[in-house]
């Protein structure tokens, strides 16, 4: 163990140096000297270190001041009204005073990173939505921004995160319009059978991104795009739906009209039961899907050939119908010309069959109604044609001179000569009755009464004028017929009659006396 260097003092060394320039022989000028130089040096040295402490005492107040001033600035930062001054709160030398600031320096600026922590942590979610909301993320991630340093304090911090909360609850309902529209496009495209997946990537690449490193896309013009693809989605459903609608009537009309078996209806039930459905209505999948469409229009075009032959010929059907109507009141119609047209009309393909059904039931509805207002004409026309047949059949009876000959029939003969005349009789009154009927009917209609293409009233005058004309013949011939031969006629009659014991002479007179006024006479 080494032992401790005694302790040398200034005098000391002096007395030592004292012997040292004696023993050397030094001058005491030169001795002088040197002392002087000694104590200037030891001068030089005290105030060298007089300069240092005072540096440091200087050093010393600066880091004080400054750490007194970093505790203003960090605690007004904060918000917080404490103040930090030596004078009031610290006592003691420099170094005591530094030795209790820096503790609290220390927990201020911990306090202050915190807080700046706390902002950034805010600052950062809020750049974060605010560049979802407005879309900008879509170009790449938002700069971080910059904490404002000088006010860190807990109001501010409030602000920033109820601004924080007002985005995520705006983030929160524009989530769920979202969900609510994709929902609405999944279900449209089930029911057309699109692909969703690529509907959804059509609007926005991060709806389709399963386990997505980015956000689901919440900005306006990715809601703008999104409501215009349900909008897009919702009138092609109604289209689609529409034309199967219309393709359903049009199946359940054919199958009506060609009587098609129910089990063949049945492939197509999921088809006609859309018929009465609303846009708004969900509807089984698939249902609205482009090669169902597709395969419905084949079988409609299917049944269309079908139904051209079937047509074809229920037009044809219908313009037999129409001529049986015309002819069973006497009207003319050219039927080959019609069928002609007809047929041109239909192989030409480009008539609407069931047009031209509905137009040949109209003409058939007008054909009976027409029919119809001619009925009582006819019905008088009917009488009158068998008046006048009956009166052709008296006319010849009468000419015939063997009329009254007892053989086989003649008692039939006379009978139906007695209904005759009554019959004749009454035609002035019919043919009377039958032109002012004709008259009313041409004046109502504003055409002719055309029976088997003639007028109606020119046939009735034209057979007026031939009867007043034979009526005047019968007059003169009777009137040139001598007596003799009318007795001769008698006496002859009555061998025929009585000489083979047919009838009473009562009976011949009462016939004679009906039929023939020239044998009134004649004896029992």
């Amino acid at each position: 163990m080494a032992t401790p260097q005694p302790r040398v003092s200034c005098g000391s060394l002096l007395q030592e140096l004292q012997v040292l320039w004696g023993e050397i022989g030094q001058n005491e000028a030169e001795r002088d000297r040197m002392i002087l130089q000694l104590e200037e040096d030891c001068l030089n040295v005290y105030k060298k270190k007089v300069e240092q402490t005072r540096k440091q005492k200087e050093d010393l107040i600066e880091a004080l001041s400054f750490g007194e001033s970093d505790i203003d600035k960090i605690l007004s930062a904060l918000g917080e009204r404490e103040s930090f001054s030596r004078v009031e709160k610290l006592g003691g030398t420099l170094m005591e005073q530094l030795a209790k600031v820096e503790p609290v320096l220390d927990d201020l600026r911990r306090r202050r990173d915190e807080r700046v922590e706390e902002f950034m942590v805010v600052q950062v979610q809020i750049v974060r939505l605010h560049a979802e909301i407005s879309g900008t993320i879509d170009h790449g991630d938002p700069v971080p921004p910059l904490v404002d340093e000088a006010n860190l304090s807990l109001r501010r911090l409030a602000e920033f995160k109820s601004k924080l909360k007002e985005l995520q609850t705006e983030k929160n309902l524009k989530l769920q319009k979202i969900d609510v529209q994709i929902n609405c496009i999944h279900e449209i495209c089930n029911m057309m059978s699109l692909d969703l997946k690529t509907a959804l990537y059509e609007i926005h690449p991060s709806f389709i991104e399963l386990g997505r490193t980015t956000s689901m896309s919440v900005s306006d013009s990715t809601l703008e795009r999104l409501a215009g693809k349900v909008h897009s989605l919702n009138q092609e459903k109604k289209q689609r739906l529409r034309k199967l609608q219309d393709l359903g009537s049009t199946l359940i009309e054919l199958w009506n009209l060609m009587d098609t078996p129910i089990d063949e209806q049945e492939c197509f039930d999921h088809v006609t039961s859309l018929i009465s459905v609303s846009p708004n209505t969900k509807m089984p999948q698939g249902c609205l899907a482009r090669e169902l469409i597709e395969k419905v229009e084949v079988e409609v075009k299917r049944l269309n050939c079908l139904k051209a032959s079937k047509m074809k010929e229920l037009v044809l059907k219908k313009m037999i119908e129409l001529e049986e109507i015309y002819r069973s009141v006497h009207m003319d119609i050219d039927s080959d010309y019609e069928r002609r047209i007809l047929n041109d009309l239909i192989d030409s393909g480009k008539a609407d069959l069931s047009d031209l059904l509905t137009g040949m039931d109209g003409q058939i509805t007008k054909a009976r109604e027409h029919a119809l207002s001619r009925k009582e004409i006819l019905e008088k026309v009917e009488k009158w044609t068998l008046a006048s047949e009956e009166e052709s059949w008296l006319d010849e009876y009468e000419r015939d001179q063997n009329r009254y000959n007892a053989g086989r029939g003649a008692h039939k003969n006379l009978k139906r000569a007695e209904k005759a005349r009554m019959l004749v009789s009454k035609i002035p009154s019919l043919l009377e009755n039958l032109t002012a009927k004709i008259k009313a009917w041409e004046k109502e209609k504003g055409v002719p009464f055309i029976y088997d293409k003639i007028k109606l009233l020119d046939s009735l005058e034209e057979y007026t004028s031939r009867r007043q004309q034979k009526d005047e013949e019968k007059r003169r011939s009777r009137a040139d017929v001598p007596l003799t031969s009318a007795n001769l006629t008698r006496s002859n009659l009555k061998y025929r009659l009585f000489g083979h014991g047919r009838m009473s002479a009562h009976h011949v007179s009462h016939l004679f006396h009906m039929h023939d006024p020239l044998l009134v006479n004649v004896e029992s």
